[in-house]
């Protein structure tokens, strides 16, 4: 029998497979740390198909995109198309149900966790990176991203632009500023509100290209060519757009709606977020303190990069005129990254510290009662959707949810009766201007359709049309029955049934 020789292996992918196993048999502990805490802060969750509000939004556009409907045209919104395009592919994936966008979310979550990590190696060690990551993972879910809210999918797409600018005598540094240009963008696209990170970030990468030496003209040039990386998703999405003939839906919703959008009375701030706030505000100023006077960090580039980006953030989130308590989510990265001082130490007292705040973390976050009133509320939601399903179908027997879970319309099967699928577009008294149609009038056009459902609820979550609902009542009164209601986020769910379609 003949015999064979061994195949040579490259050395090349000799030393890649070594650098990737070196890597997991130094980080894999932090790194199934890190999951630990991603599936325990995110799988109760899984399946809840009225886990939170603005996500089913999401969710309903990104499926629909399958059959060929876009956002702003077929279904209105004002959040970038990258969002809807994140949810679509989670559908496509993973099938229509709640689950897609949720172990989509999980993954995001799971990046920021380890992106945290790679940023806090550049101060501290493999233990304080860990609790770093756990804190960015931690902070996510407790600050309302917990299933897909769309600050868990941008936060890692920042946390990799501050990885590629941390070391700024990396002999790459100009292509690595470049890819992070182009990574902003696509948090853009996300997100709008991450312009600050985008306008921080692209300004300190032209003062590192300064300080290695580059000249005006030199400067000038790679500014303009930060400037196209991070505008270029943007301008594909409106040139698709353009070509599919929706050019003006798209730009009105993405650039327009948001400056015609009223302010909350309660405006960027409200006496119950210092509370709110408590969280990151002792990561941050504990941070802080301990990397002046306790230890110092290894690498005070890297750190200052860290305190900008928490500044940028500090913008991001209060930039638009009304701020809702999760857009805190966006503090999750920065505290945690100005926090590794704080946990970089061997000495006993100070683990213990760190084991405390994040076990304080997890005291806040309430698993088990967060867990229960998932279950109760999924199971409430199935029978709601049960009980209506009957009375609607997807062609001409539509549901119309004027305040309710805008995943009823997926789960009865229901056509819809208008484009803005979203319920808070059209009872939202701060979006009277904003749509770029008139709020009261889309009621009344609706309800002339005679939908063959109508859903309300107890309690508003914003400040209502008083006309739209004076329109809604009167046509309840006149014409539905109630034939269900549900329990869910603290809300009581009516669902009207038309007399005359019995």
């Amino acid at each position: 029998m003949r015999k064979t020789s061994p195949v040579a292996i490259p050395s090349n992918l000799q030393h890649r497979s070594t650098g990737l196993g070196a890597y997991l048999r130094h980080n894999g502990p932090g790194l199934l740390a890190l999951l630990a805490v991603v599936l325990a802060t995110r799988v109760m969750w899984f399946g809840d198909p009225v886990a939170d509000y603005d996500e089913q939004l999401y969710s309903f556009i990104g499926w629909r995109l399958q059959y060929g409907e876009l956002p702003y045209v077929d279904w209105w919104d004002r959040k970038p198309f990258g969002l809807f395009a994140i949810f679509g592919l989670a559908h496509l994936l993973f099938g229509p149900g709640p689950i897609a966008f949720q172990i989509a979310a999980a993954l995001a979550a799971f990046a920021s966790g380890w992106l945290t990590y790679a940023n806090a190696r550049l101060i501290g060690g493999r233990l304080a990176a860990t609790f770093a990551g756990m804190v960015t993972v931690t902070l996510l879910a407790l600050y309302g991203s917990y299933s897909g809210q769309s600050e868990v999918f941008f936060t890692p797409l920042l946390l990799a632009m501050v990885r590629l600018l941390a070391e700024p005598d990396h002999r790459a540094f100009t292509r690595r500023a470049a890819l992070a240009m182009l990574i902003g963008g696509i948090a853009l696209q996300v997100k709008y509100t991450v312009i600050p990170h985008c306008l921080v970030f692209g300004c300190y990468a032209l003062w590192i290209e300064y300080r290695r030496g580059a000249d005006l003209v030199t400067l000038a040039k790679r500014a303009l060519l930060f400037v196209a990386l991070g505008l270029l998703p943007t301008v594909l999405v409106a040139l698709l757009y353009l070509a599919a003939g929706g050019f003006d839906a798209f730009f009105f919703a993405n650039f327009v709606s948001f400056f015609d959008r009223l302010p909350a009375q309660q405006g960027r701030w409200k006496s119950g977020y210092r509370i709110l706030t408590a969280p990151v505000a002792i990561f941050t100023i504990g941070g802080i303190y301990a990397a002046f006077r306790m230890s110092r960090p290894r690498d005070w580039a890297a750190w200052r990069l860290f305190a900008l980006f928490g500044a940028a953030s500090v913008a991001s989130v209060f930039l638009p005129s009304t701020v809702y308590g999760y857009y805190f989510a966006g503090f999750a990265g920065p505290a945690a990254l100005l926090a590794v001082p704080l946990f970089d130490s061997r000495a006993v007292l100070r683990i213990a510290l760190s084991l405390l705040l994040l076990g304080s973390l997890a005291y806040l976050h309430n698993i088990p009662n967060r867990s229960e009133r998932s279950q109760q509320e999924r199971h409430a939601a199935d029978r709601f959707a049960a009980a209506i399903a009957p009375h609607v179908d997807a062609k001409s027997k539509c549901l119309w949810l004027f305040d309710g879970p805008t995943s009823l319309y997926r789960m009865t099967g229901s056509c819809v009766p208008t484009r803005f699928v979203y319920p808070d577009h059209l009872n939202n008294a701060l979006e009277t201007e904003a749509l770029g149609i008139d709020q009261t009038g889309e009621v009344a056009r609706v309800l002339a359709t005679r939908p063959s459902v109508i859903v309300t609820a107890n309690r508003p979550v914003t400040q209502q049309n008083l006309e739209a609902n004076a329109l809604v009542k009167a046509a309840i009164a006149a014409d539905y029955r109630a034939i269900a209601t549900a329990g869910i986020q603290k809300r009581t769910l009516t669902a009207w049934v038309r007399k005359t379609g019995e």
